[in-house]
């Protein structure tokens, strides 16, 4: 005080003096003023920044920056300042000595300054070793330094002009060298330093401009523009490698590593025992054996721990992560909550000016100035905001997903049946997306409450105790908004419900779309599909009825508010005047309150949802492991032998009765060991104990050195056949051709169009089964471990295949002979060549030897040798097991007498792959046969084939003919009344505020305003009418939106079920279903909404340009330039994003793809050891995803940023030409003029959001349109040819000269087939894989159209009839059985054709008449999908039941036996010889002894026929039938 006190010898010696200040034309601050205040301010800052800020650093160091002249011209600049200051404090020593008495602060002052100038420049330096390229600390501080230095600059020189002033020379000089220095420090501030020494940067290609960008640049995330995406976005589309690298601390590895870390903390927490799981079964089923229950499904039930603490929480977890980043959220979001009210309290003032006419101009100036700098800093802070909220979101998805899948990995198969595969994705795209959503969200927690009390507390100073009649509403309308909220939810369940209904059966639809096409079912299924699709559309309706609402009260909110407010202030006391003052003010406030009211409801949701999916991360992080010690592997110095087990007991989870008990063997190095036994015995399950998926009991197991396996089901990757082969090795080629070859690979690679460059589809859908078979087989070979896993691979293929493989791979004399082979087996054959062999019964080893002492001991080996050799001759072949192709790993079941018998209790449980969408193995044998022209193995053509077609990211804007194609659908009269609607609402809205001005400029006559009532009922009355648009309007548009969704979804499936197969085959089933997903939910209720919000925005924009060009026409200059810069950083910003966003989508699908192929292969990955490679492919796709979606953040920052300035600036022109003309100004037009452009800046930027959201969202009809125009099959009836309904009467089949491809550009698959085969004849067809026998079945339903000469059947050419008509009239029994999740007597009969009696009598005559009987629910025993709760033989016999009820003249079989056990076989056959007696039978056998009793035999080789007479007369010829049946040992 003292020091202020003798401030100045000046005239003016107090601190302020308002009438120097304020009350003048030509405002200034006291000497005093300025020598204290103006001095200290930036120096208070830098020293309060300081301690943290110094820590901060400490804690962040980014390495080593170079001295640069940039550096050097700082730290210069730095100390030339701390002279000047000093110098001046000198100057006041030496007055001292002249004893000139200054006032105390000329010494404190400059020592002050002097102080502060020396931090600076330490902290110059002090940064540059810490590596930070541009400061924002400084930059803020030279900044503020220069404000106050400009205040005191025009003082001094209005000073100089003064005549009779007295001028310090010397300070004079000091203060202007301090000016230009502090000028120049500050330009130099905006310029970044180099990059640090040894920085990634450096040898990134693309790296991120973002970390060198300097701090101006990144708060207006100007960089995004320098990072040249944008401008290259804008001149050509962006591809995925113009993408900049992630930042570090973005990335998989960092972030997943973070968050693993803590939450193994948080696991290991010792007074946290992990959670208690017990897996129950969720499904029981009654079986023949009453006493046996068949566990199917298992449910995690989870025991209530007894202390509440004891789960590991997920929650700290994440804060701990991603807490210290997020919290510098709450701050900006504080700071932009305080100032969001001083836009109104500005408005106050600046009415309160244009009333006094006596006020001097420039304070008018002033309040505009301040208007904008507010509204400016307003929009830095916000999107600061923003942006650290979606880093935030984006982390934590990548954090998820990394987690997830590192869980998948590890997790117990007890605990993988609990979820399905289709949940697990889920947890990675659902609910990862959630916690996204919710990280922009979770500050209005605290923060919607603050903007309510400071909205109301300033609305009460203005308006008095009449705002509660405004809150009364709005608090009447939160339980109004609640109640739809909570309605909305419930709707939404059963809208998720059916959805998921929906999905799924389009999935099977899409799985099984050839046996449907087969069937000629597709009729039968697009009812079922559009039944629960009307399901869906109901739920649609109501929740579009309750969005109407919802939006009728959110638009009128704010003006029943209103209305209520100024009623209640207006008739309460007469006096009470409504000026521009308070109605304008208020109506700002009010603005300000809507949208924290509505947002919270939303945010509570928000929050609810994001703590479900919190339960089920926890839960799905929290489930036991796989022990990864249970089996001892690796080098064992003094082992017995490679193998050793003793006395082990396993089971499939903790709490299932062990399925294998006391198992004791010991394996020596180097042998070659079968293990044998009935179907469901424990053979696989043995091999899965040996690999340690199973739960280890008791006893011990040591493996000696690296093992391989081969599963049963071949699990083949989406990659090219030799990557699938390598699996990640390094290329050995001499290796990988001698692996090829022994695999019998070669014949195969010949075949497939780019040799072993081919791309293989998902699940190897361009793979016959057993080529997957010796893929899988080949890669266990190549990786050269020391003991292989052979779970039954021979089954799949050709006998004299399976016969090559095992000379040259398993064998004796086979590449394997020095290594530990155990090979599970049906092939009896191999056996006597084997070293020992097991023989397992019921979980037990029951007998163990070599060939010759079991066959000695005549126990249940020499029993299952003369089963297996009575049952059939056929023992050479060794393919007489399990087919391969077998859509799940459970197997055919033994035979009791005749009758199913159902294996021990909850055997199905056991097998280790729930395969839940099961391919047919047979889709692509199409594709390896195809064209073997030459030309295109050359090397040449660098781009391996590619089978699948990826989802092709657009280019270019979306054409207008979409918006049309919308429009129509919608319908053109409802699309053109809600365009009417909301003008007409629109225009109430204006007319209503117009009239509020024209109110609060009614004169005052004795304190008094007159016709009040009237002003009062015409607003009211404004705003009804309002009122009623807006619900017409949302009516219209959620209304026609369901028209449209109805109409696209009935194209899209119709035109997908018309496809022709090659189609399926082409496109991954993934893609397919996204369209019915995806799309079609975005059609449903995203796009609607969208429209709705775009619709108002874009009105409301020109609403408020008409209300600020009628209050100050002037402004007419100003808008159209305005409005340009709009459109440009519009369209600039477009087309970069849409590209963005669809590079985003197009790199989502490969994280998915990836993740499920890896769920499905895990215990191969498992026993291959490969797990980290998988998790780093998987971060690799995650990171290449996130690499497409940061840019689109920052995009909208960018543009967010932008477009704010362009509001910014009609504010400030509105309220610049309010104060220019306010002579002429009623002061309710300047309120009316200034509120409206308030608001503009929210709208614009509402407007670019929704038309971008507009464009990204519409090209859902784009793609499903898209498919719509696909070719289409041939028409299903055609009524002038359609045949006469006896028709085939006799089954008589002609082939003439026909020939056959897959597609245009092939070679052909089958030539000149010339054959007649007559009415009730028995055909059958053989040839090695790939000769063409499958084709022929293709032609003759015309799955694939001929591309030469025409079946006839029974005189009618086949291509000339409907596709139907043709499929209802010919049965086949496919290879592979699928069946449909619904009821079995749907699966028999979906068009309810038939009778329970007919029904019945096909069973009993596929023998599964007792099965069904003894199911509780008979025929409507539910199937699962795909049929998984029957075993393989008893799916066969489902279809065999099929074609018994269709009853046709011709029948096929597709090697339909290969799949089930000798037995099951030779009932099938015997069937179909008594049962399709006088059919026509044409039977594709693999298994040569099923068709020796045939009336004839073709023999195909390379797509023609080679042989074709009765089997007797083909094996005298001694050709090629000859030595097929000489390889299966029947000659």
């Amino acid at each position: 005080y003292c020091v202020i006190s003798q401030c100045t010898a000046d005239k003016h010696p107090d601190l302020c003096d308002w009438n120097l200040t304020w009350y003048t034309e030509n405002p200034d601050f006291t000497k005093c003023f300025q020598n204290t205040v103006l001095v200290w301010v930036p120096c208070t800052y830098l020293w309060v920044c300081f301690p943290v800020y110094f820590l901060y650093l400490r804690c962040h160091d980014r390495g080593y920056i170079q001295m640069s002249h940039l550096n050097k011209a700082k730290t210069a600049l730095g100390l030339l300042l701390w002279i000047i200051c000093w110098a001046d404090l000198f100057y006041s020593f030496w007055e001292r000595s002249q004893n000139i008495f200054r006032p105390p602060v000329f010494v404190i002052s400059p020592t002050v300054l002097g102080i502060t100038m020396l931090l600076a420049t330490f902290l110059i330096q002090y940064e540059r070793m810490k590596g930070v390229q541009s400061s924002g600390i400084m930059l803020i501080f030279w900044f503020i330094a220069l404000l106050c230095a400009t205040i005191i600059f025009r003082s001094k020189i209005l000073n100089a002009l003064n005549v009779d002033a007295e001028v310090d020379v010397f300070r004079y000089v000091t203060f202007y060298s301090y000016f230009i220095l502090v000028l120049i420090q500050l330009i130099l501030s905006c310029f970044p330093e180099r990059p640090p020494l040894f920085s990634e940067a450096v040898n990134d290609p693309n790296p991120c401009p973002e970390s060198s960008a300097s701090f101006l640049s990144k708060i207006t995330f100007w960089w995004w523009l320098l990072g040249l995406l944008m401008i290259q976005g804008y001149r050509h589309p962006l591809e995925a490698k113009d993408l900049w690298s992630l930042n570090d601390e973005d990335k998989s590895e960092e972030v997943v590593q973070g968050f693993a870390r803590y939450w193994a903390k948080e696991c290991t927490n010792p007074k946290k025992p992990p959670i208690k799981m017990v897996y129950s079964p969720k499904k029981q089923m009654k079986s023949t054996n009453s006493d046996d229950d068949v566990t199917e499904e298992v449910e995690a039930l989870i025991v209530k721990p007894s202390q509440r603490n004891s789960q590991p929480s997920l929650l700290m977890v994440l804060y701990k992560t991603f807490g210290p980043y997020f919290l510098m959220s709450f701050l900006f979001k504080a700071i932009h909550d305080l100032m969001m009210f001083t836009g109104p309290e500005i408005l106050k003032l600046l009415i309160n000016f244009v009333n006094d006419k006596d006020a001097p101009n420039w304070q008018g100036y002033l309040y505009t100035g301040l208007l904008f700098a507010c509204a400016c800093l307003q929009t830095l802070i916000l999107h600061q905001y923003f942006h650290i909220c979606f880093v935030t979101g984006m982390r934590l998805k990548t954090a998820i997903i990394g987690a997830v899948y590192r869980k998948a990995l590890v997790i117990t198969n007890s605990a993988r049946k609990t979820s399905t595969v289709g949940e697990i994705v889920n947890l990675m795209s659902v609910d990862a997306q959630r916690f996204m959503d919710l990280a922009t969200y979770i500050n209005m927690i605290w923060s919607a409450p603050l903007q309510v009390i400071l909205a109301l507390y300033l609305l009460w100073q203005n308006l008095g105790p009449s705002v509660l009649a405004g809150v009364a509403v709005m608090i009447l309308l939160v339980p109004v908004n609640a109640v739809i909220a909570m309605k909305t939810k419930t709707y939404q369940v059963a809208h998720m419900k059916s959805k998921d209904n929906r999905i799924k059966l389009m999935n099977e639809i899409l799985n099984g779309i050839k046996v449907l096409k087969l069937y000629a079912w597709e009729l039968a299924f697009k009812e079922k599909v559009l039944g629960i699709r009307q399901e869906e559309l109901q739920v649609l309706k109501k929740s579009a009825y309750l969005a109407a609402v919802s939006t009728f009260t959110w638009v009128c909110a704010p003006f029943l508010v209103a209305l209520s407010t100024f009623a209640v202030y207006v008739l309460i006391d007469k006096n009470n005047i409504l000026d521009a003052q308070k109605a304008f003010v208020s109506l700002a406030l009010f603005n300000i309150l809507r949208f924290p009211l509505n947002i919270l409801p939303m945010v509570i949701s928000s929050v609810v949802q994001a703590s479900v999916s919190l339960k089920r991360l926890r839960l799905f992080l929290s489930h036991e492991e796989l022990e990864p010690d249970s089996i001892i592997r690796g080098s064992l110095k003094d082992a017995e032998g490679s193998i050793v087990v003793k006395n082990a007991t396993f089971s499939w989870s903790r709490n299932d009765p062990p399925s294998l008990n006391d198992i004791n063997f010991t394996i020596p190095e180097g042998s070659l060991i079968a293990i044998v036994g009935q179907v469901g015995c424990g053979k696989s399950s043995l091999l899965s104990a040996l690999l340690g998926e199973m739960d280890k009991r008791e006893g011990s197991v040591a493996i000696k050195g690296s093992i391989a396996y081969v599963p049963q089901q071949a699990w083949i990757q989406n990659a090219t056949l030799k990557e699938n082969i390598i699996f990640g090795r390094e290329i050995k080629e001499s290796q990988y051709k001698r692996v090829i070859e022994a695999c019998a690979l070669l014949p195969d690679i010949e075949i497939l169009p780019t040799g072993d460059r081919t791309e293989i589809g998902e699940k190897g859908v361009n793979l016959s089964g057993g080529q997957k078979q010796r893929v899988s087989l080949a890669r266990a070979v190549y990786c050269n471990t020391d003991v292989y896993l052979f779970d039954d691979p021979l089954s799949a293929v050709d006998a004299h295949v399976g016969k090559h493989i095992f000379e040259k791979v398993i064998g004796p004399k086979g590449i394997l002979k020095n290594k530990t082979r155990v090979l599970v087996t049906h092939g009896v054959s191999y056996l006597p060549l084997m070293d020992t062999i097991i023989v397992m019964t019921d979980g037990k080893i029951s007998e163990m030897g070599s060939y010759q002492e079991l066959l000695k001991q005549d126990g249940a080996f020499a029993e299952f040798l003369r089963t297996y050799a009575n049952a059939d001759q056929d023992v050479e072949t060794g393919a007489d097991g399990l087919h391969a192709n077998s859509p799940s790993v459970k197997e055919g079941k033994p035979m009791e007498n005749g009758v199913l018998a159902n294996e021990a209790t909850g055997k199905p449980i056991m097998r280790q792959l729930s395969n839940s969408s099961t391919y047919s193995g047979e889709t692509g044998k199409s594709l390896n046969q195809t064209s073997t022209t030459e030309l295109q193995k050359a090397p040449t053509e660098e781009n391996a084939w590619k089978l699948t077609e990826a989802d092709k990211a657009k280019t270019g804007r979306v054409k207008a003919t979409v918006y049309w194609e919308y429009m129509k659908a919608i319908g053109l009269f409802i699309s053109f009344l809600s365009i009417f609607l909301f003008l007409c609402n629109h225009v109430a809205s204006l007319a209503s505020n117009y009239w509020l001005s024209l109110w609060t400029d009614d004169p005052v006559i004795n304190g008094t305003q007159q016709r009040t009532h009237v002003r009062l009922g015409v607003y009211g009355a404004l705003g009804i009418s309002q009122g009623i648009a807006v619900f017409g309007y949302s009516m219209a548009v959620s209304i026609g939106g369901i028209f449209a969704s109805r109409h696209l979804h009935v194209d899209l499936l119709h035109s997908v079920l018309r496809s022709p197969m090659s189609f399926f085959e082409r496109t991954p089933s993934g893609n397919l279903v996204n369209r019915f997903s995806k799309e079609i939910d975005t059609i449903d209720s995203m796009i609607p909404q969208i429209i709705k919000m775009f619709m108002g925005s874009m009105f409301n924009v020109i609403g408020a340009c008409i209300i600020i060009l009628m209050a100050t026409p002037i402004a007419a200059i100003v808008i159209p330039p305005l409005g340009f810069v709009y459109v440009f950083v519009q369209i600039f910003y477009v087309a970069t994003s849409r590209q963005l966003k669809r590079l985003e989508s197009v790199s989502r699908s490969p994280v998915y793809s990836h993740f499920n192929e890896t769920l499905l292969g895990v215990s191969v990955i498992r026993a291959f050891e490969e797990q980290k490679r998988f998790i780093q492919q998987s971060d690799l796709k995650v990171d290449e995803n996130q690499k497409a979606y940061y840019p689109s953040i920052v995009a909208n920052r960018w543009l967010a940023v932008r477009l704010e300035y362009v509001g910014n600036c009609i504010v400030l022109f509105a309220a610049l030409f309010a104060v220019i003309a306010r002579k002429s100004l009623s002061p309710g037009l300047v309120g009316l003029s200034v509120s409206y452009s308030l608001q503009v800046t929210t709208y614009l930027n509402w407007l670019v959001r929704m038309s971008s959201e507009l464009e990204t969202n519409i090209v859902a009809v784009e793609r499903v349109k898209e498919y719509s125009e696909m070719e289409k099959e041939a028409p299903w009836r055609i009524e002038q040819t359609a045949p006469p309904d006896n028709w085939p009467h006799e089954g008589k089949v002609e082939f003439k000269g026909y020939g056959l491809r897959y597609r245009e550009d092939l070679d052909l698959v089958l030539k000149n087939i010339n054959v007649t085969i007559n009415g009730g004849e028995k055909v059958g067809i053989v040839g090695r894989t790939g000769a063409g026998k499958s084709s022929l079945t293709l032609g003759l339903f015309r799955i694939n159209e001929s591309a030469e000469g025409e079946i006839i059947i029974d005189g009618n050419n086949i291509a000339k009839i409907g596709l139907h008509e043709l499929r209802f009239k010919i049965t086949i029994i496919p290879q592979d059985p699928v069946l449909f999740s619904g009821s079995l007597r749907m699966n028999l009969d979906p068009f309810e054709k038939y009778s329970d009696e007919e029904i019945w009598t096909s069973l009993e005559l596929a023998h599964l008449k007792n099965f069904v009987s003894s199911l509780p629910d008979k025929l409507n025993h539910e199937c699962s999908e795909g049929g998984e709760n029957l075993s393989v033989g008893q799916r066969q016999l489902v279809c065999l039941a099929r074609a018994l009820l269709r009853k046709s003249k011709i029948l096929v079989l597709d090697e339909a036996t290969a799949a089930v056990d000798l037995e099951t076989d030779d009932l099938i056959q015997s069937t179909i010889r008594t049962q399709f007696e006088d059919c026509t039978v044409v039977t594709i056998a693999h298994r040569l002894n099923t068709i020796m009793d045939y009336e004839r035999v073709i023999v195909l080789d390379k797509g023609e026929i080679v042989e074709c007479d009765s089997p007797a007369n083909l094996l005298q010829k001694k050709g090629i039938f000859y030595n097929m049946a000489k390889d299966s040992g029947l000659v």
